[in-house]
């Protein structure tokens, strides 16, 4: 969901006698009813991802035990997925999977679009993909994978000097270490702090006119 459906939803559930709590405000509300939950995701966890309208609007129909709704399409779930890389948790295997199932049909100028300047995070997967599916290589098609290699080889040959350590934004226990002890940049706090201004203003836009008057 996008931030604004969630802090329209949340209202309304409450009102329908569901228990929601805001777990994560980057990224994660929940909805409880009985023994039953359902986490209502708006990003990732790291703040660098969130979803759109536009991932909405892609969304195709299903059927999911019986229930009709929506899923992601391929590109955003991708996209949702390229970041879930802990010790704990890995979805590269969904990633493959997914390229795999929808063979031919998934738009890779879309997946693009989506990872935009985190696109090695893509190419570590597409690696993934081709090491384990090598009769498959072509599922990601040629001026995909030249595309990308010729950004690799291009960032190996001019490395920015300046550029930040992102080990948080991959795994903030496992590179903690950098952080705590080696003192490099914490780009996931940069990166979550700036998301939670963005949800801030959001909000602020959403409260209705006159509302600063009432309360004071």
């Amino acid at each position: 969901m996008t931030t604004g459906t969630v802090l329209n939803v949340l209202p309304y559930l409450r009102r329908c006698g569901f228990e929601c709590e805001v777990r994560d405000p980057v990224w994660l509300a929940k909805v409880h009813k009985g023994e039953f939950f359902v986490d209502l995701i708006t990003g990732m966890s790291n703040g660098v991802l969130a979803v759109e309208d536009s991932w909405i609007e892609r969304a195709g129909p299903a059927v999911v035990h019986g229930v009709e709704t929506r899923v992601l399409a391929p590109e955003e779930l991708v996209a949702s997925k390229i970041f879930v890389t802990k010790r704990e948790r890995f979805d590269g295997a969904d990633i493959a999977h997914v390229i795999y199932g929808t063979y031919p049909s998934f738009d890779w100028d879309r997946e693009l679009q989506l990872v935009g300047e985190h696109w090695e995070m893509l190419l570590w997967s597409l690696l993934l993909f081709r090491y384990v599916y090598p009769a498959q290589t072509h599922y990601v098609p040629a001026d995909v994978w030249r595309e990308l290699l010729q950004r690799l080889q291009s960032e190996i040959a001019n490395p920015d000097p300046h550029a930040s350590f992102r080990g948080s934004l991959v795994d903030d226990n496992m590179f903690a270490i950098d952080v705590n002890e080696w003192r490099l940049a914490n780009l996931l706090e940069e990166k979550r702090r700036s998301r939670l201004h963005q949800l801030e203003r959001c909000a602020n836009t959403r409260k209705p006119a006159g509302s600063a008057r009432r309360s004071s």
